[in-house]
């Protein structure tokens, strides 16, 4: 392939010179107006065949002509071809990730623990521009992920993306004032974008595989003009390759850590909440069949909406369940998760689910319900066994208390010492027979997904553990298991044990976290952390974390909020209103 650039050309030669495919080179050359690159990383340094010495030239033209430049731009992305992985493996790494601290323009807006509304006022009073948000949040990425690891890759776009959100705001484009145009969001890694991100589920046995499309939510995002940033790390396999392995961990993106301690985030969707909590992006997406977004919420205090199943869809995303999968935002605020629910909940024609689930979702949507007197009136449920039992941890004992307080006192009637029917059951995984069925599920979910793959290294779930067992370093089979892996692929379908496990799943539903609900006239069950995310996945309940406190040794814990099924509405004013009376969550004070 020819240069991009040559030696000693003048800047409009240089920019009539990129080919039809050189979207990335346009990227570059708006990068370095802002950067300035090192004489190593922009003058003589090369990867694969392109030569970058004309990189100042480029900025030159783009500064002649900024509006011309980003709109060329545009259209470049619009019309490149994908480049072979290694190049932007490469690119990745060099291009966006060693940008010389302190390069970006002066910013005179604090960009940590925003939300959603303080970004969109500061770009409507010319204060900031989605291209310096993206500049800083790939900075923090470069100074904090080496050790928190929440980011396993970053979209060589985003700064296009960017430019193009800038560009469209102030040529007032239609939709260009809509909540998230222009705010960068991170993905989980099973979430499947068609650009030049993998989708890995954190493996690599899925490194460089394409997918046949944008997952439904991210349609949705793009729709909505957000940007996205890149993947989040995550337990592997939404942790599903192994129930003995570390929660946070995956081949690909190593093992992440609670910003706040260095210790545990919780898993699957751990590096989603990594970093949003760390500062390292503005919001992020989830996935949860149990516990997946509820937990990591908790343990990086952060805000984690686990949708009624259906509600957002699920196609796109590397499957364990169709039954118990679903989307969800992980944000710093109530109010942020409620905007980007608000733009991924709704029906998609690859996903059955979305159209039944779609009665649930609200004229004029979500964002109506953040009140602050949401609390007002609502029946809260208390079942302190085995949900509040804490033993001789008083911290936690006396906390709760303060929390239940300040739920009756924002006009909230609490319910309390009740009983979950067959709650010990509903707990024992093999015993509810949710294990049962979620290994069948994953089979032929997963082969199903693979199936569909424009081209993958492996296509179905054997070829994975076949994988696996190739590159026992390189996925470290040794030191952490496959046993989930191996026990899905022995299972022949859905047959009569795996019906059974169904039926008794379905009964322990209805018998008791249903039964709780409507005996007692219930708007949400209260419970600390993720202790209530079986009762929510076997139904597929909602649920809402929100920051609740830190304990002793400064790790956060958060509080749950769970409902029947469409009760998103009456969570979000529950969430809010305890959100608001508390304003709990601090950021970390992690320094590399």
């Amino acid at each position: 392939m020819a240069p991009l650039c040559r030696r000693r050309s003048s800047s409009s030669a240089a920019a009539a010179r990129l080919p039809p495919n050189a979207a990335l080179m346009c990227c570059w050359g708006t990068m370095c107006i802002s950067y300035r690159y090192s004489q190593q990383s922009c003058h003589g340094g090369a990867v694969g065949d392109y030569d970058y010495e004309e990189c100042d030239h480029l900025a030159e033209a783009y500064k002649t002509n900024s509006t011309l430049s980003t709109a060329r731009c545009i259209a470049l992305m619009a019309s490149s071809s994908v480049l072979s992985f290694s190049i932007f493996s490469s690119l990745i790494l060099i291009l966006l990730l060693t940008i010389p601290s302190g390069s970006c323009h002066q910013i005179n807006f604090s960009i940590k623990e925003v939300t959603i509304h303080d970004l969109q006022l500061a770009f409507k009073q010319n204060k900031l521009t989605s291209r310096q948000l993206v500049e800083f949040y790939l900075k923090e990425i470069r100074r904090l992920n080496p050790i928190l690891k929440g980011v396993i890759e970053v979209n060589p776009d985003a700064l296009c993306q960017a430019d193009k959100a800038d560009y469209e705001r102030k040529a007032k484009v239609p939709g260009s004032q809509s909540r998230l145009h222009g705010i960068p969001i991170l993905l989980k890694d099973n979430i499947a974008t068609k650009d030049k991100l993998n989708t890995t589920a954190g493996s690599f046995a899925l490194l460089g595989s394409v997918v046949p499309r944008d997952a439904g939510v991210v349609s949705k995002l793009r729709k909505a003009g957000a940007i996205i940033l890149g993947k989040a790390s995550l337990g592997e396999w939404s942790h599903f390759r192994t129930a003995r392995g570390p929660l946070a961990w995956s081949a690909r993106g190593g093992q992440g850590k609670n910003p706040y301690t260095l210790g545990e985030p919780c898993g699957s969707s751990s590096g989603s909440s990594i970093s949003v909590a760390a500062n390292m992006v503005a919001v992020s997406l989830g996935t949860e069949t149990d516990g997946s977004i509820i937990c990591p919420a908790s343990f990086n205090s952060v805000v984690g909406i686990k949708p009624t199943v259906g509600l957002t869809s699920r196609a796109g995303v590397i499957p364990i369940s169709p039954r118990q999968d679903t989307v969800g935002p992980i944000c710093r605020t109530v109010s942020d998760a409620v905007h980007v629910l608000d733009a991924i909940a709704g029906i998609d024609n690859n996903d059955n689910a979305t159209f039944k689930a779609s009665s649930y979702i609200p004229s004029g949507g979500y964002g109506q319900f953040l009140k602050v007197d949401g609390l007002r009136g609502k029946r809260l449920g208390i079942v302190r066994n085995p949900f509040f039992d804490f033993g001789n941890n008083t911290y936690l004992n006396q906390t709760f208390e303060l929390h239940f307080d300040t739920l009756r006192q924002r006009g909230a009637i609490l319910v309390d010492h009740l009983e979950i029917a067959n709650i010990e059951m509903i707990f024992d995984y093999k015993a509810s027979g949710e294990e049962t069925a979620l290994l069948a599920e994953f089979k032929i979910s997963l082969n199903a997904y693979l199936r569909e793959l424009v081209s993958s290294p492996v296509r179905t779930m054997a070829d994975v553990i076949a994988f696996n067992n190739k590159n026992p370093k390189l996925e470290m089979i040794n030191e952490i298991d496959q046993d989930h892996f191996l026990s899905a692929e022995a299972t022949k379908g859905i047959g009569k044990v795996e019906k059974a496990a169904l039926s008794n799943l379905a009964r322990l539903s209805k018998d008791g976290f249903e039964k709780l609900m409507t005996n007692n006239k219930l708007d949400a069950l209260v419970t600390p952390s993720y202790y209530a995310s079986s009762v929510l996945a076997i139904g597929g309940f909602p649920g809402v974390s929100v920051p609740a406190g830190y304990d002793t040794t400064g790790e956060p814990f958060g509080i749950c909020f769970g409902g029947l099924k469409g009760s998103e509405p009456k969570l979000i004013e529950i969430a809010y209103g305890f959100e608001q009376a508390k304003k709990i969550r601090r950021p970390p004070l992690f320094m590399p």
